[in-house]
């Protein structure tokens, strides 16, 4: 008997597993993200073990957010986007530090010791790209302003998250990076100048010049994409950050609504391997252990984050309907707060079991936010056929 090839088997599993889960999910009116996390618990090295190796998944997965980001970035006109940021930098600012001092003092309360209770705080300051942005109506995207608040507040807090990153890093070796952290300060407008440059002066007449030949547009972007933000990490920011600018400068381009429809399949792919692989890269054997802390943090995400998102919000001007419902898409962790608790454990800034109670928090939180907004808010899966929208 021929030994199946081990890709090509995770891959088989993956999507046969997701399209049977995902349709059941729907009959039920559930989201389809928390489908595909229960869908990891069960095949990955802690339930049936059929998928061994989930960090090889994680950094495959990791695509999907990267043309998230992207896609994002190509409906956002660069002076609308300056205007957003202008807005919401308070509300990201004041938002991120009530969160970060919540969760270090429920830490403090439970025994972590004052590093890992600042590294816990510093995880809890952000919320879930893919979640707050997914599960978006593609009409209150593109035309109205409540995704544009959330792409704002996201795009701020990955800023802010690029910081703690480093700060993590300092902390692991013990000596200022004083390098990395002048680097870090001028990486962003060289990048930003750059994309913008090369969107005009190469990427546009390419586009101009060969735009009948769609397999070649296809590929320009995809290049166009990647390029940009493996830039942006070779810069010392996120590769998201970079995708996001390089979609933004190709956001005046005339074919930009084509290219964000041909690259949508493309990013639907990824993303589900990319919430299969939280499922399956957490150590259910280490659940017990954190379980009442991660349930208190969890609660205290879904149920405080939207309180003070809406509030803030509504000091910052908006209309009270669109501050609560901005607060809700926002309520949960981010994949950043999995990626701080990565790091800080392998450099040794905090220990297994927080790390463990980080993670454990996290997909809580990713697991019944995107419940509560399918049955609650406009989606294009929600419970009612009123919310519904494509």
């Amino acid at each position: 008997m021929i030994d199946p090839d081990p890709i090509l088997f995770t891959i088989f599993l993956i999507f046969t597993g997701a399209a049977a889960v995902a349709t059941g999910a729907l009959y039920a009116r559930q989201a389809l993200v928390v489908s595909y996390i229960l869908l990891g618990f069960l095949f990955g090295p802690w339930g049936l073990a059929l998928v061994t190796d989930a960090r090889v998944i994680t950094e495959i997965a990791h695509i999907g957010v990267i043309f998230l980001l992207f896609l994002l970035g190509l409906n956002l006109h660069p002076q609308k986007l300056f205007a957003l940021l202008r807005q919401t930098t308070f509300v990201t600012a004041v938002s991120s530090g009530v969160f970060a001092i919540s969760a270090a003092v429920i830490g403090w309360l439970f025994g972590l010791d004052p590093i890992e209770c600042i590294v816990l705080g510093a995880a809890f300051m952000f919320s879930s790209t893919i979640i707050g942005l997914k599960l978006l109506p593609t009409m209150v995207l593109h035309h109205q302003r409540t995704g544009e608040v959330i792409i704002s507040v996201l795009l701020l807090q990955d800023l802010v998250a690029i910081v703690v990153l480093l700060l993590v890093r300092y902390l692991g070796r013990g000596t200022l990076p004083t390098f990395d952290l002048l680097l870090l300060l001028l990486s962003l407008p060289i990048l930003v100048i750059v994309a913008f440059l090369g969107e005009r002066y190469v990427l546009r007449p390419l586009m101009r010049r060969f735009d009948e030949i769609h397999e070649y547009v296809f590929l320009l972007i995809i290049g166009w994409c990647l390029g940009i933000a493996e830039l942006a990490t070779y810069l010392g920011l996120s590769a998201e950050v970079g995708a996001f600018i390089a979609g933004v400068a190709v956001a005046t381009n005339p074919i930009s609504l084509f290219i964000a429809e041909t690259l949508k399949p493309l990013r639907d792919f990824f993303l589900v391997i990319f919430f299969f692989a939280l499922g399956a890269s957490f150590d259910l054997t280490m659940l017990p252990a954190v379980l009442i802390p991660a349930c208190l943090l969890a609660v205290l995400t879904l149920v405080f984050k939207p309180i003070v998102f809406a509030a803030l919000l509504r000091r910052a001007g908006e209309a009270d309907a669109r501050a609560g419902e901005v607060g809700m898409r926002l309520g949960q962790l981010s994949e950043f707060s999995l990626l701080i608790a990565v790091i800080a454990a392998e450099l040794g800034v905090i220990g297994t079991t927080a790390k463990h109670l980080i993670q454990a928090s996290t997909l809580f939180t990713f697991i019944v936010s995107p419940y509560v907004i399918v049955l609650k808010l406009p989606t294009p899966i929600s419970v009612t056929k009123r919310l519904r929208r494509d």
